[in-house]
């Protein structure tokens, strides 16, 4: 597919707080959230600061890893959605744990040839700001946020349940539940990932295609410390990136080809680290696995809307990105932001939350932002992730060129640390 063409097609039932489940016009809810990832409990936190009765509709409900059992997974958190957390209550919870991004080096290459000297670094010093970012481990971040939703009156929370059918009408969307029981309120949104069911029944049509790549997630325990570095290293087959956690850990999102990456998965442990070590390199000591592996097929994702009449998507709903930048997450949260924001000012004119004209305003807000970084992330993976030789100097000339003029790298790092565009109040450290 052509560039211009990809720019063209671009609670438990019992919970003591509940309310019954009602039938008729009247509204059991404000808002119903269908998905209890990050991306959704992040959000009902948002709504019910906003004054919003939300209902949380997790149809996993499962008990988040909590305390020593790391499994390995982490995220990449950019500097604002740390803002936006602590305006939730939650960042405080997690700081203590969490490890700073200071410096970013991204450098081309081969597997056991070694990075090429030119190469792009971003220095936290050269923005005012302070850390372009903070890496949080899941067994972390799941959990406060469940804590919080759990202290949260205004939030109630359906565990183990499913959302078979979505009927909007001029006042509000009617949801039935797998068990038969309807749930009434004036918005739906879906934070229910790229195979999102709200955006299907709603008729919300989807952009998609595969990069034949697996990405193999683990984190890695090594001699030497990281000193808060992350690195990028692009290779032919696909990127790897090491992200620092605390102590002397990273964490690695390895892309290989689809049939690479299931034969190095099928290895025993040992092997696995092997394999990872010419690719890895030397520069850190001797590395180990630290927790559990894991494999994610990559590929492209993208709705042709964010919103239908009484529905939103936020996350992954609404676009699935390459890890390449790490952005996937942190796209999620400025929907979040975003959302609540349009719904807290509308709330305050005295508007209908869930009306098209306020959709609207969200759809306008994030839209072309997050069609512009799927076709970011599809161009740059389509660009590093090959070996043609007049391709390769001209990335590394681009690298080098970018790393020689300031006001560009600073350019860079403000959009690693999510400080560019539009930001909504929250990832601007201001109340919603």
């Amino acid at each position: 597919m052509s560039f211009d063409a990809r720019v063209a097609t671009l609670a438990h039932m019992d919970n003591p707080r509940q309310t019954p489940i009602c039938t008729g016009m009247e509204f059991d809810t404000d808002i119903a959230i269908i998905g209890g990832g990050l991306n959704g409990t992040t959000l009902a936190l948002a709504l019910a600061r906003a004054g919003q009765r939300v209902t949380l509709i997790d149809a996993q409900g499962a008990t988040p890893q909590r305390g020593a059992n790391f499994d390995g997974r982490s995220y990449a958190l950019a500097l604002s959605s740390t803002r936006l957390l602590q305006g939730l209550g939650i960042w405080d919870a997690l700081a203590q744990d969490a490890q700073p991004m200071l410096d970013i080096k991204v450098t081309d290459g081969r597997a056991g040839d070694g990075p090429s000297p030119m190469f792009m670094h971003f220095d936290h010093a050269e923005i005012e700001e302070g850390p372009m970012g903070f890496m949080v481990e899941d067994r972390n971040l799941r959990p406060a946020l469940l804590d919080a939703v759990a202290a949260t009156e205004r939030v109630q929370v359906l565990n183990g349940k499913t959302v078979v059918s979505q009927n909007p009408d001029a006042s509000g969307i009617t949801l039935t539940l797998g068990d038969g029981k309807t749930l009434r309120a004036r918005l739906a949104i879906g934070a229910d990932g790229r195979g999102t069911g709200t955006g299907q029944r709603a008729g919300i049509k989807r952009t998609e295609w595969s990069y034949a790549q697996t990405a193999l997630v683990c984190a890695i325990e090594h001699e030497l410390p990281h000193n808060g570095v992350a690195h990028q290293f692009f290779m032919p087959p696909g990127p790897l990136a090491i992200l620092p956690l605390s102590g002397n850990r990273s964490s690695i999102v390895w892309s290989e080809t689809a049939q690479n990456a299931a034969a190095i998965n099928a290895l025993s442990d040992d092997d696995y680290i092997e394999v990872l070590r010419p690719r890895f390199g030397s520069f850190l000591g001797d590395i180990n696995l630290a927790g559990a592996r894991f494999t994610y097929p990559l590929g492209l994702s993208l709705a042709h809307d964010m919103v239908a009449p009484r529905v939103a998507l936020v996350g992954d709903s609404a676009h699935g990105v390459h890890p390449i930048a790490g952005q996937g997450l942190n796209a999620g949260l400025r929907d979040i932001g975003a959302l609540a924001e349009v719904i807290a000012d509308a709330m305050r004119r005295g508007e209908d939350v869930g009306s098209d004209a306020v959709l609207a305003r969200y759809q306008e807000w994030r839209r072309f932002d997050n069609a512009t970084l799927a076709l970011a992330t599809d161009s740059f993976n389509r660009l590093f992730s090959n070996d043609n030789p007049a391709l390769r100097i001209a990335r590394n000339i681009g690298m080098a060129a970018v790393n020689a003029l300031p006001g560009l790298r600073r350019g860079f790092m403000r959009e690693a640390a999510g400080l560019s565009g539009e930001l909504p109040r929250l990832m601007q450290g201001k109340p919603l």
